[in-house]
């Protein structure tokens, strides 16, 4: 299911169901999604205006990075579900079907890395959009600043799929990277919520 491809009230009528699919990990990414594409509208206001000249160039960078960045949470909204489906497939099988043992490792890691990129994205967003407030328009101040806090929401609903699929892990030195990795990334969203409080 390609959820970038829904209206909103599909989608939503989708979240609302009772179906594995679409659920937080695809929340976490369409907000990524939605504060990217908030952040390059305050640029597409800006961009172009006299007044913020020096900064055009700057300007049109983060535009092109944060396209960028709203088409890759959208992909991985899609990319999420399909790793939660696979691990909720093995989740019914009993503990020691050779199936589950042999999918096990790879499916708790794919249901990882893929929130895992969505707070990295997010966190990523959120940067790119404090680093705006000086060099945009004033008037969209508050379009900058609600884009920021939903990559901040953003980073932390993705925190938390990865932090629940963590036990899961078997080596202890993977989860204790994995969990670091999710640290620094929620500690780079927050820091970029606080530049802009």
């Amino acid at each position: 299911m390609a959820f970038r491809t829904l209206t909103v009230e599909e989608f939503a009528d989708m979240l609302a169901a009772k179906t594995p699919a679409p659920g937080g990990g695809a929340v976490a990414a369409v907000t990524a999604a939605h504060a990217a594409a908030l952040g390059a509208m305050v640029l597409e206001f800006t961009i172009g205006k006299p007044k913020f000249a020096t900064s055009d160039e700057s300007n049109a960078s983060a535009l092109q990075r944060l396209t960028q960045l709203r088409h890759h949470a959208l992909e991985l909204s899609d990319r999420d579900a399909e790793a939660y489906g696979a691990l909720n497939a093995l989740w019914k099988l009993p503990k020691d079907a050779p199936t589950r043992l042999a999918a096990w490792d790879a499916a708790v890691a794919a249901s990882i890395d893929a929130p895992q990129a969505i707070l990295d994205t997010a966190a990523e967003i959120a940067t790119t959009c404090s680093a705006l407030a000086a060099c945009t328009n004033a008037n969209l101040a508050s379009d900058l600043a609600i884009a920021i806090d939903l990559a901040c929401v953003a980073a932390r609903a993705a925190a938390h799929n990865v932090e629940v699929n963590l036990p899961s892990v078997t080596d202890d030195g993977d989860r204790n990277a994995r969990r670091a990795a999710m640290t620094r990334a929620l500690a780079e969203a927050a820091a970029a919520g606080a530049r802009h409080a």
